[in-house]
């Protein structure tokens, strides 16, 4: 399983959203940068990704899970870029603000932190297990 981090501004579509959406999930759609569309690419049906409120918020809220691998993205005219549905898994009792992930030193390679505007992105395990743990704290 890989693990990827997706950001959503949360007026547009937020955690609370995707918990509605329920058991069927949503299209992760609107993607317009070829690097993020990349990773959408690379994600697999079963990869678990964080749930990251931007601009309003800055916090990683909860973790999604995959359902369906890429497929064209439907708000797209240009049929250059694709989509995967995701579906709620957990929600965050403490989200984990970008300026604490900042503080934590064994987090300072995290793309999130070194490419601020991509707004889907791998993240490796070790970084997974210690943001799922700073939610706890």
């Amino acid at each position: 399983m890989n693990y990827w981090l997706l950001k959503s501004e949360p007026d547009v579509w937020s955690i609370d959203q995707q918990i509605k959406a329920g058991k069927k999930g949503a299209p992760w759609d609107g993607v317009r940068n070829y690097q993020a569309a990349n990773n959408l690419k690379s994600m697999k049906k079963g990869d678990h990704c964080f749930f990251y409120h931007s601009n309003i918020g800055k916090e990683v809220v909860g973790i999604v899970k995959v359902i369906k691998e890429h497929y064209l993205d439907k708000t797209d005219k240009t049929g250059r870029f694709v989509a995967v549905t995701v579906q709620f898994k957990s929600k965050f009792s403490k989200p984990v603000t970008l300026e604490n992930i900042k503080k934590n030193k064994d987090l300072r390679d995290l793309a999130l932190i070194k490419q601020s505007r991509l707004s889907v992105m791998p993240i490796d395990d070790k970084s997974w297990k210690i943001i799922n743990n700073m939610s706890k704290i």
